[in-house]
Parts: structure tokens; sequence; C-alpha cells
């Protein structure tokens, strides 16, 4: 007899008693943790090296276990699955408590990294330490706080994504989708730069080394990529430093805005970045909690533009405060840049105005035209800067302010942290001035967008209840309206519940195509003009 779960109700049921095999799976899981806390509290295991691989590999073999019990014996396809019933996954009391306990981890990584066992002059103890011997055969250093949070941030993905995959695999998009982040956080994020920094005064550098790299990461996202030291660093490894350099600049200028034109932010956000990794895959159990108020889609766009101001500002006071004035010594000098600065702010600014004004809304237009004046303006005060000074600030001061605010607290802290409370996109919808930027160019001239089929819409609200960035996208669907928002990341869950087939996601051109607001409206189609001209 089959055991499926033939049961397709949209609005979910009560959550089953765990079964025996996902109880076991638990307690492996639960094992390898326990291990990670003894760890912390200083058990000093014999052979590391065995010990945190029986730790990871109980985290990662409990989480497969679990999802597979859980959804091997279910149709595909994607229902409510209880969630608003689990107290976990609907900010129940369980969820308070796991959010307090990420928030706790990450308070503790970032500002008292002494209490993970981080040592500056001798050998590392704690959890620190437990990680020690897999840090050495990577990159021959020893392990920092900064190695654990990105092996157990490799290892979340990595676990979480067969979960996830096992969830969605009736749908082709999401299991590559997910595949591809599993690959970049693994070998562009973690491998790849432990590797860089083992050839660090190798022969085959000539003695000379490589600085720390994450090749999918790109400013404004990696703010720090334009200071002093890491220049200095990217011009001190010769060659493969300076195509690093070059790379870095043009992923900005050439590549992002030529991916973004034909996907969407899609392309990074959804396929390519280590957050958005972790808040699809990990954090996917709290999709349902992004805020879906107007008043939340207000304060995010207020909040994130200011992020993406700030993160300007500091980038040109640090490349400000290390240029020079000679100009028989400097071809760029500080004068020059600030006016290139303020002369490509101002072109961006007027020819959006220009050429895509209809596409914003009266308030959007009053807000880009106040932040430019504040730009410019600020920009205008570096006659009043001192040396290592712009914008009346210490360029090292704002550093330091962007570095705790954004770095730290927002991106950390909250962004992760808080996923059982406010959804796993929070840092991705309020904070991220990559994902602000991206979404920019893909309202504009991007030719991604999210169609509707209108006529089919049965209002289910599923689409709107697991958007993670707080779309209503029922709205939409109910007009058989084209979706193109700034804020979408192009994630497909809301083409994936859909019980209809009402949404896709296409980078198509439009002609040739029957206007679903017609169909919608009951006007009368003539489709033999549409098969005349093809």
């Amino acid at each position: 007899m089959s055991t499926y779960d033939r049961s397709m109700a949209l609005t979910g049921q009560p959550p089953k008693e765990l079964s025996r095999n996902q109880k076991i799976a638990t307690l492996i899981g639960l094992s390898g943790l326990a291990i990670i806390l003894l760890a912390a509290f200083n058990v000093d295991f014999p052979n590391k090296a065995l010990w945190l691989s029986i730790s990871l590999a109980a985290i990662t073999s409990g989480t497969i276990w679990f999802s597979w019990d859980m959804y091997s014996k279910k149709e595909p396809g994607i229902k409510n699955d209880g969630v608003w019933f689990k107290s976990i996954s609907s900010k129940g009391f369980w969820g308070w408590i796991a959010g307090i306990s990420l928030t706790s981890f990450y308070i503790i990584l970032y500002f008292y990294p002494e209490y993970l066992g981080l040592v500056q002059k001798g050998d590392n103890t704690g959890v620190i330490g437990l990680f020690d011997p897999l840090s050495r055969a990577l990159s021959g250093n020893p392990a920092s706080q900064w190695f654990v949070y990105g092996t157990l941030y490799t290892v979340a993905i990595l676990a979480f994504g067969i979960k996830f995959m096992w969830k969605y695999r009736h749908n082709r998009y999401e299991r590559i989708r997910t595949m591809s982040v599993m690959f970049f956080q693994t070998a562009f994020a973690f491998i790849i730069p432990e590797l860089m920094a083992r050839l660090n005064g190798s022969s085959v550098l000539n003695g000379g080394s490589l600085p720390y790299y994450d090749l999918k990461n790109m400013w404004p996202l990696n703010y720090y990529n334009f200071e002093g030291y890491r220049i200095k660093g990217f011009l001190s490894s010769g060659d493969i430093g300076f195509a690093l350099l070059i790379f870095g600049v043009l992923s900005i200028f050439v590549i992002s805005p030529i991916l973004t034109y034909k996907y969407g932010k899609r392309w990074y956000c959804s396929w390519v970045c280590g957050c958005g990794g972790l808040a699809e895959t990990a954090g996917d159990s709290f999709r349902q909690l992004s805020d879906k108020t107007v008043k939340a889609w207000k304060i995010e766009r207020w909040v994130v533009h200011s992020v993406v101001v700030f993160v300007t500002l500091m980038t040109t006071a640090v490349i400000y405060s290390y240029l020079g004035n000679d100009t028989s010594k400097y071809w760029l000098t500080k004068s020059t840049f600030l006016v290139g600065v303020g002369v490509l702010l101002t072109s961006v600014f007027a020819l959006v105005m220009i050429f895509k004004r209809d596409q914003f809304q009266k308030d959007a237009k009053y807000g880009a035209a106040g932040y430019l004046v504040i730009i410019l303006a600020l920009i205008g005060f570096h006659f009043f800067s001192g040396e290592g000074q712009v914008f009346l600030f210490k360029s090292e001061t704002l550093r330091k302010s962007y570095s705790f605010l954004i770095g730290s607290i927002f991106s950390g802290v909250i962004g992760t942290g808080f996923y059982p409370i406010f959804g796993n996109r929070v840092w991705c919808r309020f904070g991220c001035p990559m994902a602000a930027i991206l979404g920019f160019q893909q309202r504009l001239f991007s030719k991604f967008r999210i169609t509707t089929n209108g006529g089919q819409c049965i209002s289910c609200g599923n689409c709107s209840t697991y958007c993670e960035m707080g779309i209503d996208v029922r709205a939409y669907a109910q007009k058989g309206e084209n979706i193109v928002r700034s804020s979408c990341v192009g994630c497909g869950i809301c083409s994936a519940v859909c019980p209809r087939g009402v949404l896709k996601l296409e980078n198509g051109p439009l002609q040739g195509r029957i206007d679903s607001n017609q169909v919608l409206l009951g006007n009368d189609v003539d489709l033999m003009t549409l098969v005349n001209k093809k």
C-alpha cells in the first residue's frame, strides 16, 4: 500500500509527530553540535582532526537524513506543511529561542572571539582550536574565528541545500539554482581563498603573496576592497594581484551591469551570493515571516538606499585619503577624483530622470534628488578637509562606522540572527547595498520579469505568503500584470508554490505576445493576427 500523502490542501495540516528516522537523525545532528559546544567549554579533545570530522559529518548527515525522511515520501509539489503551526517557524517560543541563540553567537563571533578560543600569541583553544587542523590543511595557518564561521557557513549551505532540493525536487529551476549557490560558496568563498593563502611565499609567486580574495564578492558588498592596504596588497602581488584588482573594477562597471541586463539581479542574489545562499537554504523555513505591509516596503526603500549612500561616501572618503595632490606625480589627484565622482553620480541621475522618470513614483524622485544633493554637498566640503580627511570626517572613522553598523551589526547579528523573527532575507531586503544597486539596474533596464496569467489565478495567496522579499505577488497576478520590482531577487519560489502555473520567470522579448490584460478584461483578442505575424 502506498504511503504517499495525497492531500493537496493549500491551507496545510498541523505538523505530525516526528518519525523514528527523524528522531534518530535529530539525535545524530545534535551530537555533532554537542562536540562543538563541549569545545566551547574548553574540553581538550586528544585528536582534534578526528573529532572535528565526526562533528561536521554528524551535523551534515543528520540534516540530510531528516530531510530525506521528511520529503521522500511526499508527492512532488509544495504545500504549507504546517509552517504556521510550528513554534520555530511561526515566531513561537522555539523561534525566539533560535533567534536569541543565533544572535548571541554572532555577537561573540564579531566582538568577543576570545570566548571561542582565539589566542593572539600562542595556540588556539576551544572551538577555534578544534578547527585548527582543517585550517592548517587548507591554508597552512592556524584557524581564526572567520575560518570557523566560514566552515560552519559552508556546511550549513551544503546540508540544507540538499534539504532544499529534496523539498523542491519538482522544480528544475530551484534544483539548479541551489546547486549553483552550493558550488560558489564551497569553491569561491571557502576553498579557493584558503588555497590562495597557502601559495603565499611559494616559488610560484616568486616569494610574493596574494591578498585574501573571495572572487564572487564585489563592491559594495566587499566595501573594503579599495582601501589602502588592499590596493598595496594587490600591487605587491605582481601580475596576478593587478589582474585581481582590474577584475574587481570590471565587476562593478562591466560584468555586473551586463549580467543584470540579461538575467536581472537573480544572477547574483539567488545564484552566486553567499548571503542569499544561506537565506535560501538554511533560512527557507522562515521565508513566510517577511513583512508584507506597505509600511515595511516604505521603510525598506529608505533604509537600503541610505546604506548605498553611506557606502558610496565611505568608499569615496577612503580612496580620497590615500591619493595625492601633486599633479606631476599622480595622474589621479584628490580633487580630480572627487570631481569625477560628482560628475559620474550627476550623469547617472540626469540620464535616469530624462529617460526613465515615468518608472519612478514621486517620493522616489524626491528621494533620489535629495540623496544626490547630499552627496554633492559633502563632496564640496572637501576643501575644508585636512590631510586624511574628507566630508569633515576622518576616512578611518567613516570606515570603522560602516564596518561596525553595516558589516557587523546589520549583516551578521540582525541579518542572520533574526531569521526566525523577521524572515530569511532581512539583510538582503533592508541592508545590502549590493542588492540595492542591482535592484536599481533591474528596475531600469533589465530584461528580467515575472510574467503572470491573471485568468488562471485563484487568489490562494501562496505566492505572496512565500515571497521572502515582502512583495504582494498575488496583487500582480490578479491583474495579469508583469512583476518588475527592484527588490525581487528572482528566487522563483512564488512560481514553484503556485498550484495553477500562473507565474513564470522570463528574460525573453515581449514582441508577438498576447496582451494578458485584454484577456483578463474579457476583450476580444484576434489570435490569427498574432499567428500571421509569425
